[in-house]
Order: structure tokens, then C-alpha cells, then sequence
């Protein structure tokens, strides 16, 4: 914010003359730093971000040495690498982004996540235990999550609904790959997607008018 010292009138504008008088105005250092300079902050998260991916990037390639040196029938080396992505990408893309919202990169995180644990199992081996636990319980501990969120967010409940539904179609994933015969335990991911169904059906009963009016804006249905 600017004064003119002859008009006696402040500037919103950032100029460098008065509008009025066409006298050169004095800028107000106190009010450019009103505010604490968050770019600083951000710089900072910047820099740590940076030499965090330059010291995995060391690592990572050690590890491929030695798991190559002393390879022993498991390359424990792509789950380090795995894992040394994931928190670079939970850095830049939950810390550092700040376009995405919160819904969206708690989704993302738990999604890749769960690809994550499911690459482990490979890895070493497979045995399921990812596709038939980790898969089905994290889809449940996201929809527990969505409904302790509408409990919070008691006032916008109703803007979950497009995560539920969003819900309803991972959890029909554990059942596409039962089909496939790649899930043996049939229960927990019927279970999984029997919570997702019912959240969401709970949510239309009692939301009752505000629940459909928000699909309706959703889908832009009238």
C-alpha cells in the first residue's frame, strides 16, 4: 500500500505516482511485510525436497550394487527404489502441491500406497497376502475415513458423495480379480465393497433432498 503525501489519500494500486496529483508517491515498507513471506518457507521445503532426491538417487544405486554383488534370489533393491519414489512423491505432491485438496491426496497416497505393498509381495515372491488383505482392508479404511470426515465436516457432508461413489468403483476391483482367480479370500473383499455400497446408500437415505439435490449438481442433472 502506497501514500500520497499531497492528496493525503492511500493507494491500493501498485504505482508509482499519485492518480489524482501526478506526484510521486512513498511506498509503506510496513505494509509489504504485513504478511510473513511464505515463498521463503516453500524455497526451503524446495531445497530439503531436492537434497532428499539427490541422497536417495545415492542410495538407491548402492543398494542396486550390493543386491547385485550378493543377489540371493530377491531384488529387495526395487522396493527400496519403490519406496524412496514414494515419499519423493508424497513431498511434491502433499507437501508442496498446493492446487490439489486434501481429498484427493489422501486418496492418491493410499492408492499408491496399497500398489506399493502389493509390489513388495511380488517381489518376494508373491504369496496374495496384498491382493487379499492389504487390497480389500485399505478400501475399508478409506471408507471409515470418508465417514469420520462427513462427522467432522458435519456442515458440507454431502460434498462426499462423489468420493463415495469413487469408493464403490475400487471396491468392485477385489471382485473383478476374484473373477480372475487372482483373490482367494472371497470375504473381506465382499466385505469391502458391501461397506462402500452401504456408506454410500446410508448417505442417500439419510441426506434424504440434500444428498440428492448434490448428486444432481454433481451430474448436472435437473
Amino acid at each position: 500500500m502506497s501514500k500520497c503525501k499531497q492528496c493525503n489519500v492511500e493507494i491500493l494500486d501498485r504505482t508509482q505516482v499519485c492518480p489524482l496529483c501526478k506526484c510521486v508517491i512513498e511506498q509503506d515498507d510496513a505494509a509489504e511485510h504485513a504478511y510473513p513471506d511464505i515463498r521463503l518457507r516453500v524455497r526451503k521445503l524446495n531445497t530439503v525436497v531436492h537434497i532428499y532426491l539427490f541422497l536417495a538417487i545415492l542410495a538407491e544405486v548402492l543398494f542396486v550394487y550390493l543386491n547385485y554383488r550378493f543377489y540371493q534370489g530377491v531384488w529387495w533393491s526395487v522396493i527400496s527404489g519403490a519406496g524412496f519414489a514414494y515419499l519423493y512423491f508424497v513431498a511434491r505432491f502433499a507437501v508442496l502441491n498446493d492446487s490439489a485438496g486434501y481429498r484427493s491426496k489422501f486418496l492418491t497416497l493410499t492408492f499408491f500406497g496399497i500398489l506399493y505393498v502389493i509390489l513388495i509381495d511380488f517381489v518376494i515372491g508373491y504369496h496374495g497376502w496384498s491382493v487379499n488383505f492389504v487390497l480389500p482392508g485399505g478400501l475399508v479404511f478409506v471408507d471409515v475415513v470418508i465417514l469420520v470426515l462427513m462427522f467432522i465436516n458435519s456442515r458440507n457432508w454431502q460434498s462426499y458423495i462423489m468420493m463415495e461413489l469413487f469408493m464403490i468403483f475400487l471396491s468392485a476391483v477385489p471382485l473383478l480379480l476374484i473373477w480372475l482367480d487372482i483373490v482367494t479370500e472371497t470375504f473381506i473383499s465382499g466385505a469391502a465393497f458391501a461397506v462402500s455400497v452401504l456408506l454410500f446408500l446410508g448417505t442417500l437415505i439419510i441426506g434424504d433432498r440434500r444428498a440428492r439435490s448434490e448428486l444432481k449438481r454433481r451430474f448436472h442433472v435437473r
